[in-house]
Order: structure tokens, then sequence, then C-alpha cells
């Protein structure tokens, strides 16, 4: 099978002068490598394709392929992990992981939260800054968190996030709206043990490949900001999960998972509220998949599925996922 690969490289951006926080969420060499590699290992044949602009270029001059690996993340807008597969889906070019819907309102936080709070999922309650003025209307029980609505890898979020008082409230909304030119989301912290919870398949095939927690090490804020991913060895550690919590986490993540209509594979992170129970954080339907460093292929390691073979489910999922609606047409 002839597959195109669809990605951001991070040093293409730093080479445009991109700082290394904007560029968080794109992908070294190592990963397009690794995946090329695991995808030989299956049989087929990979041709680097590249970002948005290149796949353009690429579809205009009449390129095709069997099907597209996408795991662009995209630089502007709210839609900007949904361009590619809009693009692929108007020239009927199948891709891996989900679609242009469900990548757009997995990336805007609030409206995922609204879809897992309308599906009886447990999440944390939240309101929307727009505006410095809606912070008046904040009715949220203290300590709150506070992120970007649309941003990944931690990019938004530090030591501050968590918010004690009305002052602290005004102050980092003020400063996040003026960095990252966007609404921020403010939701009740959830002070409990931290897991990220690893999926692959569609539907009712759907299955977890694994949890892990997230432990903070001695003197690190118990906050999973860009600092501590950027910087995780020495400051986090990773556990398996296993038993009742396990249980929950799968429970909590499959309904996640089939409530946004999420493709083929990704990540559900989750955290414990104040009552106990787990709460859906936010959904991760492009999860990095650097065979060493990216939370998924850990996860998935730990569980005895090494990174081939976790390639080999994702492409199994959705070779089968395409095939039942080729079928349906």
């Amino acid at each position: 099978m002839k597959i195109g690969l669809t990605y951001d490289l991070r040093t293409d951006y730093l080479k445009e002068g991109y700082t290394m926080e904007e560029t968080a969420e794109f992908d070294k060499e190592e990963t397009i490598a690794g995946l090329e590699d695991a995808l030989h290992k299956l049989n087929h044949h990979t041709e680097r394709i590249g970002h948005a602009r290149k796949l353009m270029k690429e579809l205009l001059g009449g390129k095709r392929w069997d099907i597209v690996f996408n795991i662009c993340e995209g630089m502007y807008g709210d839609s900007r992990e949904s361009l590619v597969p809009a693009l692929l889906d108007a020239y009927q070019i199948p891709h891996v992981f989900s679609g242009a819907v469900t990548l757009g309102i997995s990336l805007n936080k609030a409206f995922a939260k609204q879809i897992i709070r309308d599906a009886g999922i447990n999440t944390s309650p939240f309101m929307v800054v727009n505006q410095p003025a809606d912070v008046k209307q904040c009715q949220l029980t203290f300590p709150l968190f506070a992120k970007p609505i649309a941003e990944g890898t931690g990019k938004g979020v530090e030591d501050r996030s968590v918010i004690n008082t009305p002052e602290q409230l005004v102050e980092i909304c003020l400063y996040l709206l003026n960095k990252f030119k966007q609404p921020v989301l403010i939701e009740e912290y959830l002070p409990g043990r931290e897991f990220t919870v690893g999926v692959v398949g569609n539907g009712p095939d759907a299955i977890v490949v694994g949890a892990m927690e997230v432990i903070y090490g001695d003197g690190i804020n118990n906050v999973y900001s860009y600092s501590n991913k950027e910087n995780y060895e020495g400051r986090i550690h990773y556990i398996p999960v296993t038993g009742e919590w396990l249980e929950q986490c799968t429970d909590i993540t499959l309904k996640t998972w089939n409530a946004l209509k999420v493709h083929d594979g990704g990540r559900v992170d989750v955290r414990v509220d104040r009552f106990g129970k787990i709460s859906f954080i936010e959904i991760n339907p492009l999860a990095g998949l650097n065979p060493i460093h990216s939370d998924l292929p850990i996860l998935c390691r730990m569980n005895g599925i090494e990174y081939p073979q976790l390639i080999g489910m994702i492409m199994d999922a959705a070779i089968k996922r395409i095939q039942t609606n080729n079928e349906k047409k």
C-alpha cells in the first residue's frame, strides 16, 4: 500500500523563525523516521509529503496515495488540525485518524467538554473567557485552573495556572488573552491523581491499550505544564495503571471516545476531582507518536505493545473503518 505521510517537522518552522514554544506540538525527524520504519516493517511503501502547504502543492500537481497517515497539527487558527483531513476529503483520499469535524471540536477544549458534559460524562465545571470583562461572570468554585482554549503540549500552562483568588484569575486571564490571542478556558481545579489513557480502534471495536499515571517529582508542582512536558526527564515519571483505577479510566475513556467520534488511535487525559471521581480533562485525537518520548508509545510499552505493533494496530483500525464506509456507499 502506498502511504503518504503528512506532518509538521519542527526544524522546518524553527528555520522560519518560530520559537521553541510555538513549535512545541511539531515533530522531530526521529518521529517521522520511526513511523516510516514501522510502516515498512508492515510491508507498506511510504512517501513523505510534509505540512499542509506541501500537501496542497502535491494535490494540485496530481499526486495521489492509497491512504495518508496524517499527524499534522497546523500552525494557525482554531481549525488548524482540520485542514489536512478536509483537503484529503475534498480529493476523496482516505486518511488515518479522525476527520476535520472531530479534530476541530477536540482542539477547542470547551466544545469538547460541552459534548462530554451533555453525554453524561464527568468533567469539571467550566467557563470561557473571551475578553477581560467576562471574568466578572465567573461563579466557579476556587481553586480554578486556566489554559488557552485551543493549544496542546501544555502551551500556556504554568505553575500559576492553578488559581486561588479572584485577583489571580484576572491576572492569568489577561496574560493568556494577550499572549495566545484566543479565549481562555477556566475550570474548577482537579486536585487528585492524573492519568493518560491510550485507545486504538473505532466505535464498538475501540479498546484501551493501556493507561499510565503521571507522577511529579519532589519540588515539582502537580501541573502538566509546557515546561514539565518539554523537560519531563528528571521531573516526571510514569507508572502503569491497574485494577480498579484502570477499570474507571477505561470506562470514562471509551465513553469519551465514542461521544466525540474519534477514529483509529489517540489519548484521553483524565484526573480525579475533589469528590474522588475520575473526570475528563481533554482528548488528543492526534497523539504524539515519537517512538521513545511520546505518551502513547510509552504507555503501550508498559503494557507489552512495542511501537511497530502499535502502528500496525492503528493501520488495521483505519483500513477496517475505510472499508466499512466504502461498503455503505
